[in-house]
This record gives structure tokens, C-alpha cells and sequence, in this order.
């Protein structure tokens, strides 16, 4: 195909029909190419209708008019608009380098549109049929555009770089005979990625995506049934907040003022109309005062991943086989919000990872060892919702372990210890060792029992100073009724059972008492078991003390 002459007529044998010798002079004017017939039925590019001769525009003269087009009118920048228009052929933009802005409005593509390794300034899709978009290695320098879309068969955006934001509000993606809805390993957003009120089918895998401010799933339903994920996002830089939760008018104010606006205008009440029915997609009007949730059929991995300022799933809705996972292994971010539905099968994994504030609620962790989290570190827990006290958050760690591990009650512990709940971290630390007993042979098991009946692993101050009283008081009064004799005859000290029985048990400390009486049989025995006991729960009374003195 021949460049046009710089007259701005089109080149000789392309034969345009009206509909494209419009479209040619509203490109030199930069106004918008309006086919619409103002119809609702005959403009839904996901309708069956039939689309006419003076609604169709061939795909080569949208080629041609993008990557050598004809010169502006005097004072007027080249672009093109279109709306409402059945796109004939392949639109193909491989590899060239696309200088104006692009925009089609309710546009029907009978074959994909491909751009792989293509340069544009800014393309938008708007409300559009597209059978698929293949995009790898596409390169923009404003935004690319597609909110509520129809794409059946799927995008490909794979190692491609946007140059500001990517929206995806609204759309409605497919896999057709791939595995994968959306492709996008390696895709680099340099502003936003917008994703709210997504519907999808197939996995959408965005490995190694890097966005250089935030992610919006607000509302965002993802489906992969023939697949393991749903969502695989492993080794994900997101700059500041990546959010999976509801969409409503109050939480998600992203998806309303985004460029260009696109609105929340429907709804996915039943998740299996929102897919391919013959040759379109139905999607039922929204309610913008309704809420939407996040959901996810199948299993979301984020390993790796790197939030620069939160994490925030909340009220999502996970539905997971046995063998999927809601994985977070070795995520890093300063909060991580966690308050899905509770899921009622899969894993949840965060071995590994490591946040600063936690804010969970205890009705959204599973059971039955269904919560990994060897190696999970944070350095404060805040229910966001209802309470989570010390008793649950214990439950919380033996969901986790099978079977037994010292790091999550430590790391429990030293939360506890640095917010100041010194009594908390002895409890933590008290469950810890009991946990522990269980590993152990079984003098082991008896022994444990004896600190813990006794003494309390040293974790309860006040239950050794308990007993120690108790012996004191036992001890005074046996040896008031049986009086020892004297060491030295005339030299002993005046007789006090009860000063005699507290020499006993007070280590260190002396009042002359346990030195001037011998007594002898089984009373020197009971006598030197005193002396073994005062020193245990002397001990373990001192410590708590010396705790309790450094925390205030």
C-alpha cells in the first residue's frame, strides 16, 4: 500500500466506501466518526444484529490511517475517533509506530486486533468487541484503554510497557482454547493499573508485572474452572496499594473518576452469565449503590510480591479446591490488610512473609491446618473487625502448625512484648511450652506436667508465689506441732516455726533460724524438699518481678 499524497486524498484503488471516506476526513480534523444509529439493540457490539455496509469500515484503512495517515487540516491535529462501527479484517499495527491518538467507542472487530512490538501514543477500546488483543512488547507513551470490553478469547500483553495507566474496568475476558484470559508476564505500568468490575475466564497471570503506583480489583470476579489459578501474580512490584475487595460506592472510589470515565454500570449477579453465550457477552445493568465483592474461583498466588504501602484483602470471596492456595509465601509489604470471606476449602499460605501491621479478623482464617505460616513475621496485629483477643490468637497459631514449631508463638510473643502486653507474651510463651510437651517422651511429658502444675514454666509469678505460701503455711505448722532440737543446746535462737519453715524456703535470705535446729528422720527430709522448692519458686517469683520492674 502506497504512502497518500501529502493533498490529504486517499491512495488510488483503496475504494472507499462513505462510511471510511468519512472516517478519512474526520481523521484530518480530528473529529469523531459517529455510526451509531442511536438504537440501544443495534449498538451493542455484543449483539447479533446486522451491521450493514454503512456501518463498516475496513481494518486496513484504520492501518493506514494510524501509521501513514494524511496530514492535518490547517490549525487541526490528526486523530482518530470512531464509534459504532463494525470493524472488517484483521487490524494489524505490528511493529509500527502509531504518532496520533486513538480511540474506537462501541466498536464490533470480526477478527483479533494485533499490536505486538508496536509504538502508539495513546489507544483506547471502549465499550468494544474485540475476538482478541495481541499486544506483547507493545510500547505506549499514554495509556492504554480497554473498560468494558468484550474479549473472548482472551489479551496478550506480555513484557509490554504503558506508559501511564492500564484499564481494564468493566471488561469481560475470556480464555477460548488458551489456558490464559489475560497474559501480561512482565508487563511494566508505569502509573495505575485499573481492574475494577472484572470479569474473567481463565487465568490471568500478571508474573513479574511491575506498577509504578497502584492495583484496583475492586469488585473484580475471576474464574479459571479448567485450571489451578485463577490469579498468578507471583514476583509482583506494585509501588503502593494492590486492593482485592468490594466495590460499592463508599470503598472503591478509583473506578469512578478514572481516565477516561467510565463508570460502574453493571453487575455480575450470576458469574455464569458473565461469559461468552454464542457470539457476545451478556452483562446485566449495576446498581452503583449496590455492593460487589471480589471473588476468585480458584487459586491466588502473589508470592514474591513487593506492596509499597499495603496489601488489602478484604471481604473477598475465595473459592478453592483442596489443592489450590491463596498464596502469599515471602510477600513484603508495611500492612497487609486480611479480612476475606472465610474460605471453606484450599489453603492460605504466608510462610515466609513479612509486614509491619497486620490487620486481620479472626472469622477469616481457616482451620484444620489449613494456615501455613512458618516464617510469617509481623510487628503489630489489629483486629480490624470485632475483637481478637490473646485465646483466639493462640487458636490462630495452632490452626497453622500440625504439628509443633517454636517461631509463630516467639513471634506472637515478642508483638506482644513490644506493644507492652508483657501478660499476653507469658501466656503466648505458656502455650508454647505446653505445645512443646506434647513432642516429648514421656518422663518428659511427666516432668513438663510438674512445672506446669507447679510453677507454671515460669510464665505465672503469681501462681509460684501461690504455692510458696502455701508451704510456708504447711511447713509452720507441721514443725510448730514436731520442734526440731536444738544445734547448740543453751545458744539456739528463741523457737518461731514460722520464721524457721520462711528460712527454709527464702533462698539467699537468713534469719538464723534454719542453722540452730537439726531435725533429724523423715523432717530432714521434708526440711531439705523445702529448701529444693523455696529456691524454684523463689526463683521463678523474682524473674516475674524483674520483668514487671523493666516494663514500667
Amino acid at each position: 500500500m502506497s504512502e497518500p499524497a501529502d493533498s490529504g486524498e486517499p491512495p488510488p484503488g483503496l475504494h472507499l466506501t462513505t462510511a471510511e471516506w468519512g472516517l478519512w476526513q474526520a481523521f484530518r480534523n480530528g473529529s469523531e466518526q459517529d455510526l451509531r444509529s442511536g438504537e440501544a439493540e443495534l449498538d451493542d457490539p455484543n449483539g447479533d444484529h446486522v451491521w450493514g455496509p454503512d456501518r463498516t469500515v475496513r481494518a486496513r484503512v484504520i492501518a493506514l490511517l494510524l501509521l501513514h495517515g494524511p496530514p492535518p487540516l490547517l490549525g487541526r491535529v490528526a486523530s482518530l475517533h470512531l464509534a459504532g462501527a463494525f470493524v472488517s479484517g484483521c487490524l494489524d499495527l505490528a511493529g509500527g509506530a502509531v504518532e496520533p491518538y486513538f480511540e474506537l467507542r462501541q466498536c464490533r472487530f470480526e477478527d483479533e486486533v494485533r499490536m505486538p512490538e508496536a509504538r502508539v501514543n495513546t489507544a483506547r477500546f471502549v465499550d468494544c468487541y474485540l475476538p482478541r488483543l495481541e499486544a506483547a512488547r507493545l510500547t505506549t507513551e499514554g495509556d492504554l484503554h480497554l473498560p468494558r470490553c468484550s474479549i473472548p478469547e482472551g489479551i496478550k500483553l506480555t513484557d509490554a510497557t504503558i506508559g501511564t495507566d492500564l484499564l481494564l474496568d468493566e471488561a469481560t475476558i475470556g480464555s477460548g482454547r488458551r489456558t490464559r484470559a489475560i497474559a501480561a508476564d512482565g508487563v511494566t505500568v508505569s502509573q495505575e493499573l485499573q481492574a475494577s468490575l472484572l470479569v474473567t475466564d481463565g487465568q490471568v497471570s500478571l508474573r513479574g508485572a511491575s506498577v509504578g503506583s497502584s492495583l484496583h480489583m475492586f469488585g473484580s470476579v475471576l474464574r479459571n474452572p479448567r485450571g489451578r489459578f485463577a490469579l498468578y501474580a507471583p514476583q509482583m512490584t506494585v509501588e503502593q496499594v494492590a486492593s482485592f475487595a468490594d466495590a460499592g460506592r463508599g470503598s472503591a472510589p478509583q473506578i469512578d473518576g478514572a481516565t477516561p470515565p467510565t463508570g460502574t454500570r453493571y453487575d455480575v449477579t450470576d458469574q455464569q452469565s458473565a461469559f461468552p453465550r454464542g457470539l457476545g457477552f451478556a452483562r446485566p445493568g449495576w446498581d452503583p449503590h449496590r455492593t460487589k465483592h471480589f471473588r476468585c474461583t480458584g487459586g491466588m498466588v502473589l508470592d514474591d510480591g513487593r506492596f509499597g504501602s499495603s496489601l488489602v484483602i478484604e471481604n473477598a470471596r475465595l473459592e478453592m479446591q483442596r489443592d489450590q492456595e491463596l498464596s502469599l509465601r515471602r510477600i513484603t509489604t508495611p500492612e497487609l490488610t486480611f479480612t476475606p470471606q472465610l474460605p471453606e476449602r484450599g489453603l492460605v499460605v504466608l510462610s515466609g512473609a513479612s509486614v509491619e501491621k497486620l490487620m486481620d479478623r479472626a472469622s477469616s482464617w481457616p482451620g484444620d491446618h489449613r494456615l501455613w505460616m512458618a516464617g510469617f513475621t509481623y510487628q503489630h496485629a489489629i483486629p480490624k473487625e470485632g475483637h481478637f483477643n490473646v485465646r483466639e490468637r493462640l487458636q490462630w497459631i495452632n490452626a497453622a502448625t500440625a504439628e509443633y514449631a517454636p517461631e509463630p508463638y516467639e513471634q506472637l510473643a515478642a508483638m506482644y512484648r513490644n506493644s507492652g502486653e508483657d501478660t499476653n507474651a507469658r501466656l503466648v510463651l505458656l502455650a508454647k511450652q505446653r505445645r512443646r510437651r506434647e513432642t516429648l517422651p514421656l518422663p518428659g511429658k511427666l516432668w513438663g506436667v510438674l512445672q506446669d502444675w507447679t510453677v507454671a514454666y515460669g510464665y505465672r509469678p503469681g501462681q509460684a508465689a501461690l504455692w510458696m505460701a502455701l508451704l510456708w503455711l504447711t511447713g509452720a505448722m507441721l514443725f510448730q506441732a514436731h520442734r526440731p532440737p536444738a544445734l547448740k543446746g543453751d545458744e539456739a535462737p528463741h523457737w518461731n516455726a514460722a520464721l524457721y519453715t520462711l528460712d527454709l524456703l527464702l533462698p539467699v535470705i537468713t534469719f538464723g533460724q534454719d542453722t540452730a535446729w537439726d531435725p533429724g528422720g523423715g523432717y530432714q527430709w521434708i526440711a531439705a524438699g523445702m529448701i529444693l522448692a523455696g529456691w524454684v519458686l523463689a526463683t521463678t517469683v523474682a524473674a516475674g518481678a524483674t520483668r514487671l520492674l523493666r516494663r514500667q
